[in-house]
């Protein structure tokens, strides 16, 4: 059952990071990088058993922050998509400190969302420590090494430097994310089955994505067209 949600739900989030792309270009890029990146940093608390491995539910939306960052990189250029990583940065920062004001408030007598909240948002400042070191980091890694392989390319094959980048990039975010979030927190055979797991199901993700930046060429907003 979880493999057949897991695929739909990947084709599913490639599918609207196109749809985004195509009807809001740029600043719609922006937007999902944002909401992703929240998102997952909630779904990352839950784990799965995922083709008889344990492994963390938000890879999904996540890895498709690599995608709006490369259609950025694609059309835009590198500022635009270190732009866009600076802005998931700083929302990420905004949503940690407003969620931790939110369960310092007393709760009614009546309220029954407060266990809940301190349930997602009590552990997640060290998700979020975690994932805005492992998200800076690799993400200014992932627009550096597609304008290095651009460069090196010439502007050619766009899935070598789709996939050169985006496939080292994403074994540095889980190797930090990872060691910062979980390490303590789970049995080490635990700990390295989350953490390889993890790595693989985002490596499929990336791979998976390269008919789609290719689509996306083709439906670039024409307003934004060059």
């Amino acid at each position: 059952m979880n493999e057949v949600l897991w695929v739909c739900f990947a084709l599913l989030d490639l599918i609207m990071v196109l749809a985004v792309f195509r009807y809001f270009g740029r600043i719609g890029l922006y937007g999902l990088i944002v909401f992703n990146l929240i998102v997952c940093n909630i779904q990352v608390l839950k784990t799965i058993e995922l083709f008889g491995v344990t492994t963390t539910l938000g890879n999904i939306m996540y890895a498709s922050v690599f995608l709006s960052t490369d259609l950025l990189s694609e059309h835009y250029g590198r500022e635009h998509a270190k732009k866009g990583v600076w802005l998931g940065f700083f929302m990420l920062v905004l949503t940690i400190i407003y969620m931790q004001l939110a369960i310092h408030f007393v709760p009614a007598p009546s309220d029954w969302v407060q266990p809940h909240i301190e349930a997602i948002y009590g552990f997640m400042p060290r998700i979020a420590l975690a994932s805005l070191a492992a998200y800076f980091l690799s993400q200014m890694h992932d627009v550096w090494a597609f304008h290095f392989w651009k460069d090196k390319t010439q502007g050619r094959h766009l899935w070598l430097r789709n996939n050169a980048s985006t496939l080292v990039s994403q074994l540095l975010d889980s190797s930090i994310f990872c060691f910062i979030a979980f390490v303590g927190v789970y049995p080490w055979p635990v700990f390295w089955e989350i953490l390889w797991t993890t790595y693989v199901i985002k490596m499929i993700m990336g791979l998976a994505d390269t008919p789609f930046i290719y689509l996306a060429g083709r439906l670039k907003p024409k307003e934004e067209l060059a």
